[in-house]
């Protein structure tokens, strides 16, 4: 196998511009096929992209023995259905976040990916931009002495969250999405907590539902002890006043401090008394590091950029946070 050509499966808001066009862009990397259950939606993004081939049914994708993988980028309800057929075809899978709608479903997956011929890789894509580098950088090069705790704080205005009707958006839905906007942002975040930080230990977690949904999440309160004795506690908050909207993690070390934005292009070292700001640019398609070392990974390469197995792992910390109510 020499090139990667690819189907995807579900060209919605998050293929437009995040993802979509970065398969025809890195090399030997090619958008064969996209799929959308409106038909004519499926078409005018094709057009719009310049894909040859567009399609309403995703077993058009799946049996095309011209696709060798598949981006799944539907909402997380069909992620099983969708992984395990293409897996089952032996095509290559970039699956998106959350992995599945809950743990049980993603070590389904898992399952057969162990005896299937495809490989999977999971699109936890932040690990591969500027800012995220930079900040794995800081770390290991020991720049603010040993970690001792990190201080995650997420809140976000119900206006700017829930403006849609719930019946319209599928985030607020758990049988679609597994459990609302937690289900859909926290999974970045605690996927770079496992990729700076490593094995985790302990985990506990207190959660409060909406008004709306007493399985939706309006308040998550996290607590994670890492192996090697970092702990972190992360607060995430969809109702909060406008005026109190945040999006922090800063790293606390024994020589000092590292800040940053999820959603910024910045990092901050603060050390001895000095600041230093480091500013980046984000690819106009923020997937594109992702996809390019995805399409080494299935070329043989390079090492998974983003396994199954890590995905499984956020799973089973999502439904560990959930499931904690008292």
């Amino acid at each position: 196998m020499n090139e990667i050509n690819w189907g995807i499966i579900g060209c919605g808001d998050v293929a437009e511009v995040k993802s979509g066009p970065a398969f025809q862009k890195v090399p030997h990397s090619n958008l064969i096929s996209v799929m959308r259950r409106n038909e004519e939606k499926a078409k005018d993004f094709a057009k719009r992209h310049h894909v040859p081939h567009w399609t309403s049914n995703a077993e058009d994708i799946l049996n095309n023995d011209d696709i060798n993988a598949v981006y799944i980028a539907t909402p997380p309800s069909s992620h099983l259905t969708y992984a395990l057929q293409a897996l089952e075809v032996g095509k290559q899978v970039y699956l998106e976040k959350p992995m599945a709608l809950n743990a049980i479903e993603a070590q389904q997956i898992t399952n057969v990916l162990g005896n299937s011929t495809g490989k999977l890789t999971m699109a936890h894509y932040r690990r591969k931009l500027p800012a995220f580098l930079k900040v794995k950088e800081l770390l290991n090069t020991n720049s603010i002495g040993d970690i001792i705790h990190v201080d995650l704080q997420v809140l976000q205005s119900k206006k700017e969250l829930f403006v849609a009707d719930a019946k319209n958006n599928w985030r607020i839905q758990p049988e679609i999405s597994g459990g609302g906007y937690f289900y859909d942002l926290a999974p970045h975040h605690i996927d770079l907590m496992i990729h700076f930080f490593g094995p985790i230990e302990k985990i506990h977690g207190l959660t409060k539902p909406t008004n709306r949904n007493v399985n939706v999440e309006e308040i998550v309160n996290g607590i994670i002890s890492f192996k090697n004795g970092i702990q972190f506690r992360g607060i995430w908050n969809f109702n909060a006043a406008e005026v109190n909207e945040k999006d922090e993690c800063i790293i606390y070390g024994t020589n000092g401090r590292i800040q940053y934005s999820f959603f910024g292009s910045e990092v901050v070292l603060k050390k001895n008394n000095e600041e230093q700001i480091f500013s980046f640019t984000n690819p106009k398609h923020v997937q594109e590091p992702m996809i390019q070392a995805t399409v080494n990974f299935f070329l043989g390469k390079v090492e998974n950029p983003c396994t199954a197995e890590d995905g499984v792992l956020i799973m089973n910390l999502l439904d560990e946070l959930k499931g904690c109510k008292h």
